[in-house]
């Protein structure tokens, strides 16, 4: 019956790894399930200790480089510091207006962010001062560094999901 019980887990994790190109916290759900099932079959020891403190590590990286990566890519351009704040704030707003004004499941929350982290940086760069000519070049790294942070995490989830899913069936 345990054997049953972990796949029903793998199955469920990878119903949360799908949810992180949605920009959704599945990479959180996959640890915080993986979690939950160590406790409650505790007795069997399928998950040790290590195993979820590594997940847990890469969960948060993973937050980190999405999170970080319109920054990255806005500075990396050229953006100030209140540009590459721009990005994060505007990829974090159009994620959440792509997803319901694009209504392409996937596709509007990523060009959204994507958008969002170029048409921010480009703003809180104009209010800083700077000329209008640099703006396509500071939204195109913003823009592209967003895509690499949201492509990096849901890489980082499906290495989460291997690890979770090799560690139920190791001896």
């Amino acid at each position: 019956m345990l054997y049953l019980w972990l796949i029903a887990l793998i199955l469920l994790n990878a119903v949360w790894l799908a949810l992180v190109a949605f920009a959704l916290p599945g990479n959180w759900l996959i640890v915080t399930t993986t979690a939950l099932f160590a406790w409650w079959q505790a007795d069997n020891k399928i998950f040790s200790v290590y195993t979820l403190m590594v997940i847990a590590v890469l969960a948060l990286a993973g937050e980190l480089i999405e999170l970080l990566g319109g920054a990255g890519g806005a500075k990396r351009a050229g953006a100030r510091l209140l540009g590459s704040l721009g990005a994060i704030f505007g990829a974090l707003t159009g994620a959440v207006l792509g997803t319901f004004l694009i209504p392409i499941p996937l596709l509007g929350t990523i060009f959204g962010s994507c958008a969002g982290a170029a048409v921010g940086a480009c703003v809180f760069e104009l209010l800083a001062g700077r000329k209008p000519q640099d703006f396509f070049r500071l939204g195109f790294g913003a823009g592209f560094g967003q895509f690499l942070g949201i492509t990096t995490k849901i890489i980082i989830g499906s290495l989460i999901w291997l690890t979770v899913a090799i560690a139920a069936f190791w001896p």
